[in-house]
Order: C-alpha cells, then sequence, then structure tokens
C-alpha cells in the first residue's frame, strides 16, 4: 500500500484560524499538551480536507498516522469548533441593517444524504426529498444583493416544505428585520408567508387570463434581484464538496452547513487581508 499526503487548496489564514479554534477548545476542556495524537494546527488540516474533498475519514486518518476513531473524532471536534463560530439570525439581520443593506434573499437548500429511517404522519421517509429524489436535509439561508452567504439554519428532514422550515427557523425574525425597513426576497416557495417576505405573483387557477404585465415586470424585476442569493449556497457547495452529500449522521448537516460558511467567511477575510 502506497501512502501520500496532500495539503489542501486553501489559505494558510484559514488553517490558522481552525488551529486557533481547536486550540481553544482544548484548553477549555483541558486538554494536557502533548497528550493528542496530532497538534491543532495538522487536525485543522485534517478538517479541511474533509470539507475541500469529501475524503473519506478512513484515508484522512490513514495519511495522519491515527486510527479511524480517532479520525472521526477529531473531524466532529473541528466542526462543532467552527459551528460555534457561526453568526445568529438576529445578529446577521441587525449588520445588515447597520450596513444599509436594501433587502436580504431568504433560499432552501437540500443537501444530500444517505438513507434514514424515519416516517412522516403519511408513512412515507421523513428524510426522503421528493424534488431531488434522494435522501436530504433541508437547510435555510439568507444571502445579501451581492451573494454572499450571510447565515445557514439547522437542518430540518428532506421532506419538508421550505415554507414550513422558515417559519421554524426563520420567519420571526425576518418579520420584524421588515418592519425595520430591511424586506426578504424568496422564492415561489415561500407562498403565503406573510408580510415583508416579497415572492413572485402568480396566475390564480380559477380566474381566466394571464398576470398581467405589470406583474409580468415585478416577477422579472424580483427574479433579476434574487439570482446572485440563489447561487450563494451553490458556490459554497462547490467550495466545501462535502456539503455535496453528507456521510456523517444527518443530524449534524446543520452543523456542518454552519461550519462551511464560517471556512468561507475567513476565507473572504483571507482574500481581503493585505499580504
Amino acid at each position: 500500500m502506497v501512502s501520500h499526503r496532500v495539503m489542501p487548496d486553501v489559505p494558510r489564514p484559514v488553517v490558522e484560524y481552525l488551529a486557533r479554534l481547536l486550540a481553544g477548545h482544548r484548553r477549555a476542556i483541558g486538554t494536557r499538551r502533548g497528550t493528542r495524537a496530532l497538534g491543532p494546527f495538522r487536525q485543522a488540516v485534517l478538517v479541511l480536507r474533509w470539507f475541500r474533498d469529501h475524503a473519506c475519514v478512513h484515508c484522512l486518518a490513514q495519511d495522519a498516522g491515527i486510527s479511524q476513531a480517532t479520525g472521526y473524532r477529531y473531524l466532529h471536534e473541528g466542526i462543532d469548533a467552527l459551528a460555534a463560530e457561526a453568526p445568529g439570525l438576529a445578529e446577521v439581520l441587525q449588520q445588515c441593517r447597520r450596513e444599509d443593506l436594501p433587502f436580504v434573499i431568504l433560499d432552501g437548500t437540500l443537501i444530500r444524504c444517505d438513507r434514514v429511517a424515519g416516517e412522516t404522519d403519511r408513512g412515507t421517509d421523513l428524510w426522503y426529498a421528493i424534488r431531488i429524489k434522494h435522501f436530504a436535509g433541508n437547510a435555510q439561508f439568507l444571502a445579501a444583493p451581492d451573494g454572499t452567504p450571510l447565515w445557514v439554519s439547522d437542518v430540518e428532514p428532506g421532506s419538508t416544505h421550505d415554507l414550513a422550515a422558515a417559519r421554524i427557523h426563520a420567519l420571526p425574525d425576518l418579520y420584524r428585520a421588515a418592519r425595520d425597513g430591511l424586506p426578504t426576497l424568496a422564492d415561489i416557495g415561500y407562498t403565503g408567508a406573510g408580510g415583508g417576505i416579497h415572492i413572485p405573483s402568480r396566475k390564480h387557477p380559477d380566474l381566466p387570463g394571464d398576470i398581467g404585465i405589470s406583474n409580468q415586470t415585478y416577477n422579472k424585476l424580483l427574479r433579476h434581484l434574487r439570482f446572485p442569493g440563489e447561487r450563494a449556497m451553490a458556490v459554497l457547495k462547490q467550495r466545501r464538496r462535502t456539503l455535496q452529500h453528507i456521510t456523517l449522521s444527518p443530524s449534524r448537516i446543520g452543523a456542518i452547513a454552519q461550519a462551511a460558511l464560517v471556512l468561507n467567511n475567513a476565507w473572504q477575510r483571507s482574500l481581503r487581508k493585505p499580504q
């Protein structure tokens, strides 16, 4: 068997950022110096390789010279350390108002996972997302008008409709933000969300004719404004390929997505930092 070591294509400041978080976690739980198989920096490299390349934990552990069980433990520590740094929705909306953003964009994403047991009240698979015909978790996210990801919710089973997930995780805070002058743009899946959530107009199924030229123009404008935000999660999934299919417990999807958001923010800061 031939072993090999690979350095992730991640800026060094991002690796150092995660290493500092992991070092802080070790101090918080009282880990004695020299008692871990890997130092914080090498543990950070293992975690980042998993996020970037969707590599199997067994292979990452083998490259690092540790057991598979230790590899999983180090990975989950990294996910938790990053997710703990993810901003809350109220905090994000306050920052948006301070920056005078004209609106935020709400959307949902389905993150594929392995088959999960569990049934809905109707007897169907709870985690099966009919929209993509695959088992998945539903995570809600907010993006800025320029497409920058701002916030990711915890996960709901894949059978959960976007509107139902938004009611659990996002709408109460978004209503308050709308009253303060920060509206939300969303797609047709959020029909019925309520005041302050702007969605496309639809033709009533029981009425003749089309929706009219004014509503068509409104829909085109709304679609144009929403487009960068709807790309935000797609870009995040390309940068962190593990978001394309989660092989850990589906209950971890929310924490993994939030950790990916924190990594993206750290990566953006590293690009702005003068060399």
